[in-house]
């Protein structure tokens, strides 16, 4: 009798042991197919598996932090930012409780990112602050490398939400400029570290961010030293577009540094770059820049040429907004020609947009 009872218990045991292994089985597969969906950027298939994954359940606390993570970044991926804030969250916590110091850190780190791209800046900061204690804590560089380079982003987003539109770069108030100096020194900081790393991927984000910074700070000859670099290292990995952004932003930093023709020649790559990666709006954007520059040097004739190109790309992308601008360009430049009736006809088709962008504003409004 006994011994039945002992081979019922046993066999009960064996199930229940068969049914936990098929259900760990069936998670980790549910698991590894959403990491592989998002992998190839299909997000959305992605959260389905994990969710699924889930809803099977896991005795495995890892399992289960790794499965949160990769929800967490899959929705901020999808910019559904409640959600990724919501299993960054789980993620802490869990990781927290097992004592998984590494996935603590990753998971602060998440948690700042998604903080600081819904604004809530010193939420994010804690996070980065807890990123980089057990970074430093458990001497992993290249996780203290990731929380300078996270901190650095924190401090830039807080300066330029409160930056002052129409204000020139270096003129901001001094908590923008306080916020900006912090995010140099993190970038700073940061650079050091990846240099040591050899990692030459993530010297140059930061040598555009730390550019991007200067410039704000009204630092020109700084942003023209971090944007050279950023461009060495964009063209060393064949990355058209990041080259496309350093010369656009050395074009910017060398208007302010008074060097109008230096700048015409950065532009002049950016419209090169702009026009192989077949995208329009950057396209406009550097027709628009160098019609400036050249209004900037007194070459008028130039600068119509450029406007005009800025103007033909804003009808065909229906952008009104950029219309009126390159309207309002080609009647000042055609005053300074002295060609009165054509800049009339600017100056009308100008009021022009400028009286439909206000109606369709006031009428979202």
């Amino acid at each position: 009798m006994d011994t039945d009872g002992s081979v019922i218990s046993t066999r009960a045991e064996d199930q229940s042991f068969h049914v936990r292994y098929r259900m760990e089985v069936s998670c980790l597969e549910l698991a590894l197919e959403g990491e592989r969906l998002c992998k190839l950027g299909d997000y959305r298939a992605g959260v389905s598996f994990f969710e699924a994954a889930i809803q099977v359940g896991t005795e495995d606390l890892q399992v289960l932090s790794a499965i949160y993570s990769q929800l967490g970044n899959a929705y901020f991926h999808l910019h559904d930012y409640a959600k990724a804030l919501e299993f960054h969250r789980h993620d802490l916590t869990l990781t927290r409780t097992i004592g998984d110091l590494l996935g603590e850190a990753k998971a602060s780190g998440n948690l700042g990112n998604t903080l600081k791209v819904l604004g809530r800046f010193d939420e994010a900061m804690v996070c980065c602050q807890r990123h980089l204690e057990i970074a430093r804590d458990i001497s992993d560089k290249v996780g203290q490398a990731r929380a300078l380079y996270n901190f650095g982003n924190v401090y830039h987003a807080k300066g330029k939400s409160i930056c002052w539109s129409g204000a020139e770069p270096g003129d901001f108030p001094e908590d923008v400029m306080a916020a900006l100096r912090k995010a140099s020194e993190y970038y700073e900081a940061n650079l050091v570290l990846v240099q040591e790393l050899g990692d030459r991927a993530a010297q140059g984000r930061t040598y555009g961010n730390l550019g991007n910074t200067h410039y704000l700070l009204g630092n020109f000859r700084n942003a023209v030293a971090s944007h050279e670099q950023r461009l060495l290292i964009a063209k060393e990995f064949g990355d058209r577009s990041a080259e496309r952004r350093a010369y656009c932003n050395l074009g910017n930093a060398y208007i302010f540094l008074g060097e109008f023709e230096v700048a015409a020649e950065h532009y002049k790559r950016t419209l090169q770059l702009a026009r192989q990666l077949k995208d329009r709006a950057v396209e406009a954007q550097a027709c628009y820049s160098l019609g400036n520059t050249y209004t900037l040097l007194q070459d008028y004739e130039r600068a119509i040429d450029y406007h005009l190109k800025h103007l033909i790309i804003a009808q065909d992308l229906n952008d009104r907004i950029g219309e009126g601008r390159a309207c309002w360009s080609l009647g000042n430049a055609h005053t300074a020609l002295g060609s009165h009736d054509q800049a009339m006809h600017f100056a009308e088709k100008h009021l022009e947009i400028c009286r439909e962008v206000c109606q369709v504003a006031l009428h979202h409004t």
